[in-house]
């Protein structure tokens, strides 16, 4: 069983990577019937090879033993891996202020860490319970441009049952989500939103990426661009 001691000392080490720990995102939707256009830009911008993705995602949220205050992790278990790993991720809130509206991306919070698969049984003998489950699957990105960006795409799906990954089925049919990340500090996030912003330009012409929950549909033009990439076979290596 796990002690009272032994969760403080957890959320503790949390606390202290929260503080130096923050993320720079954007996310946007496009249909399904682009996403080879979007995978042949990508392959031409960042010019390195697209990694498989395929990811079940667990919510818990913290019960009333550990205090007034709601508290919510994921778990990520990477099942494209031989051996499945395990990751747990915290995200706080997002920055506020005069600052952050100046800014097109979402600067928050975020810590996560690499954990064994005995993960959910610890949280779950630590008070938390699972809220909802998804199924990510779809491929990913990750390069180099004056920040560690992270480009993935994926189809959501939702499972009818607990932990029921072979029934899972998509929460919007005909429509993938794109999440564009990358990892700054305190010190250096001003940059590294910047870079973000500048790279989703490029993107533009087939998804318009926003600040997360601001929902601002599929683009318009995508179907031009997509025809035009298609017939181009690629982009230009940045």
């Amino acid at each position: 069983m796990y002690s009272r001691g032994r969760w403080c000392d957890f959320t503790k080490y949390f606390e202290l990577k929260k503080n130096n720990s923050m993320e720079c995102v954007v996310q946007g939707i496009i249909e399904t019937q682009h996403v080879e256009a979007l995978e042949i830009l990508l392959q031409g911008l960042c010019g390195v090879q697209r990694e498989r993705l395929r990811v079940h995602e667990l919510c818990l949220k913290s019960g009333p033993s550990l205090g007034n205050v709601s508290s919510e992790v994921r778990l990520l278990c990477d099942l494209d891996q031989p051996e499945p790993t395990w990751t747990v991720k915290h995200v706080g809130g997002a920055m506020r202020g005069p600052g952050a509206d100046q800014i097109s991306v979402m600067v928050r919070a975020m810590v996560e860490s690499k954990v064994s698969k005995n993960a959910l049984r610890m949280f779950n003998a630590l008070g938390y319970k699972l809220d909802h489950e998804l199924l990510k699957v779809g491929f990913a990105f990750h390069f180099q441009r004056t920040a560690n960006i992270s480009v993935s795409v994926s189809s959501v799906n939702k499972m009818p049952k607990v932990h029921a990954i072979d029934e899972a089925v998509p929460v919007t049919p005909g429509m993938q989500i794109v999440d564009v990340t990358a990892p700054a500090t305190p010190v250096n996030y001003s940059e590294v939103a910047a870079a973000v912003s500048s790279f989703c330009e490029f993107l533009a012409p087939l998804v318009h990426l926003s600040k997360p929950f601001i929902s601002t549909g599929v683009v318009p033009t995508a179907a031009a661009a997509a025809a035009s990439l298609m017939s181009d076979g690629g982009g230009t290596a940045l």
